[in-house]
């Protein structure tokens, strides 16, 4: 299995068929990842975007790259512009785009080249309920999901939202990896708990890594 530059950890583990967890994997690069954050939302800040029916997401929301994913009452999407600026998103930092390579990579999925990264802010409190990725174009590329700053539980389920979800405890430079046969399995992120400030502050960031258009 190659090696990602400036990983500290290389071994992983089977979450499900075509699912793994890459423990560490982007610890030694995290800084620059929390800098490169600090500086797409300097422009395209947070924001918590509503559910189609009006619902207020307890997650806070920007994206860089080719391609938003938004939500509002016009539904689930993905966007060349920032709604709210209506200027491009910013330009996907080539650290974001090395980092979701190298861990699709080492996950088994070669060739994935993101074009879109959402970046999702946790605070205390807020979660992520059940759902699965399906605004994006093409399946057959993996989600590589990055964790920074305060642990989570991460739940994954299976491709009915009935099926059981397992527990996955992530912590600060952790990565996911799905894709194949558990590309639409259904996941989510339990209520984030306080703890003493980490590497991010008193909070949670992920960074999503997709191919969302063609």
């Amino acid at each position: 299995m190659p090696r990602a530059a400036g990983v500290s950890r290389i071994d992983r583990e089977s979450l499900a068929p075509d699912a793994w967890l890459l423990p560490e994997f982007a610890a030694d690069t995290a800084p620059l990842l929390l800098a490169e954050i600090a500086a797409i939302t300097s422009t395209a800040p947070f924001r918590r975007m509503s559910t189609p029916g009006g619902l207020p997401m307890s997650v806070a929301m920007t994206n860089c790259g080719d391609l938003g994913w938004v939500s509002d009452r016009r539904g689930y999407r993905y966007e060349p512009r920032d709604p709210m600026s209506g200027k491009p998103w910013s330009p996907m930092p080539q650290s974001f785009r090395s980092l979701g390579e190298q861990a699709a990579q080492a996950a088994g999925f070669a060739g994935f080249v993101p074009d879109a990264c959402l970046i999702n802010r946790y605070e205390p409190g807020a979660r992520m309920s059940l759902h699965r990725d399906q605004d994006e174009c093409d399946f057959d590329w993996p989600i590589v999901s990055v964790s920074l700053g305060l642990p989570a539980i991460f739940l994954l389920g299976g491709h009915t939202r009935a099926q059981k979800q397992r527990r996955i405890s992530l912590c600060h430079g952790d990565v996911v990896v799905w894709g194949g046969d558990a590309r639409l399995r259904y996941h989510g992120v339990l209520p984030v708990q306080a703890g003493d400030p980490a590497a991010a502050g008193p909070q949670r960031f992920n960074l999503t890594l997709r191919r969302a258009g063609t």
